[in-house]
């Protein structure tokens, strides 16, 4: 054999054994993309893209790029274990999301199945009560929120009786159940507590007997899709129905669905995160390219700087070296600085009260 051959040989051998320097990070973003909520879907698409153009651009992530994979659950649990396992077959080394906590409750377990850790916005408790160590919830809890909603409408709606509906979904009963209690608490029994079907297309036999029962306000866990036809409808029999929901309220498709009527709602959600001064960079950003970063928008973008902030700290994506570094980091991001504790969860969550007015939502007075 030639000496030049050798060396060729040589060459390639050490080639093919040396790993990717210049792989790209592949980031799974797992969400509604379709269904009737895929508007919340395309929120976090938007975040998720943006992020990763804005990390790619200035380097990446330990000179590698960030590549986003997508996996479309339409807030269902069957579709979330497929979209989960598909992810995965495609050997995604973190992932964001799901949304609907009924999608991230059993999608989790395939991915800490796989090593995989995630950061998610869903916020039913179970989430991160079941022992699993792979998750990172960004947000905070519908035990949370659902005290803070059922304080806020003893104290500001003392003299009107309220109803409590959920749409069946873990999330929209858990919220609903979360309501109830902390509104006993301090001294108020609903007048009604019940359930509707998310996805029907009449509700007016519920819509009657809340007029029925003399319901001024709803407090409702469920999504914003329902919470327009509830309003649509109640406005048809003459029933002026205040609502209340959770964080799903921030979509401003409720207020092209109600109208002037999405005026009535109010909702909890973290601190307005366009608010603060380190994500104004951020914020210009997206409205200069016509995209009003509302609801979960800065949520997906805060994500993809937690993974390249800890992948960056724990020097790989190995969950022996990332687990520790998410727990262990303080991470400065668009929505905050996120701290997390032993199951997970956010160390210093916090919710604000909001009302829509006039086609945009602001802290409520």
């Amino acid at each position: 054999m030639s000496l030049l051959r050798t060396i060729r040989l040589a060459c390639l051998a050490a080639g093919l054994a040396a790993p990717l320097a210049h792989a790209d990070w592949l980031v799974g973003v797992a969400g509604p993309f379709t269904g009737q909520y895929a508007s919340a879907g395309d929120q976090i698409k938007k975040g998720a893209e943006a992020a990763a153009a804005d990390i790619n651009a200035k380097g990446g992530v330990l000179g590698q790029k960030i590549r986003l994979e997508y996996g479309d659950d339409a807030c269902d649990p069957k579709q979330a274990v497929a979209a989960a396992n598909a992810l995965v077959n495609k050997k995604i080394q973190f992932v964001h999301g799901h949304w609907c906590s009924s999608s991230t409750i059993p999608a989790s377990d395939i991915y800490n199945d796989a090593d995989i850790l995630m950061a998610t916005v869903s916020t039913n408790p179970q989430v991160t009560e079941r022992g699993l160590k792979n998750i990172f919830r960004i947000m905070g809890r519908d035990d949370q929120q659902g005290a803070m909603i059922g304080q806020w409408i003893t104290s500001h709606f003392k003299d009107k009786k309220v109803a409590v509906l959920d749409d069946k979904s873990a999330y929209g009963k858990g919220l609903a159940d979360e309501i109830a209690k902390a509104m006993k608490a301090h001294g108020k029994t609903p007048v009604l507590r019940e359930s509707i079907t998310a996805g029907e297309k009449d509700y007016s036999g519920m819509v009657t007997r809340l007029k029925n029962a003399g319901v001024d306000v709803l407090a409702y866990g469920g999504y914003h899709t329902e919470v327009a036809l509830l309003l649509r409808q109640a406005d048809q029999i003459g029933l002026p129905l205040t609502v209340f929901g959770g964080d799903t309220m921030t979509n401003s498709e409720l207020v092209t669905a109600a109208g002037k009527l999405a005026d009535r709602v109010y909702f909890t959600f973290t601190p307005d995160p366009r608010k603060n001064p380190k994500a104004a960079a951020i914020v210009e950003r997206f409205r200069a390219a016509k995209i009003e970063p509302e609801g979960y928008v800065l949520y997906a973008y805060a994500a993809l700087q937690l993974f390249q902030q800890a992948v960056t700290k724990a020097g790989g994506v190995e969950r022996a070296k990332l687990e520790p570094a998410l727990r262990q980091g303080k991470f400065d991001t668009a929505i905050g600085t996120l701290e997390f504790d032993a199951k997970g969860d956010l160390k210093t969550p916090a919710f604000a009260v909001y009302k829509w007015t006039g086609g945009s939502y602001d802290y409520a007075k």
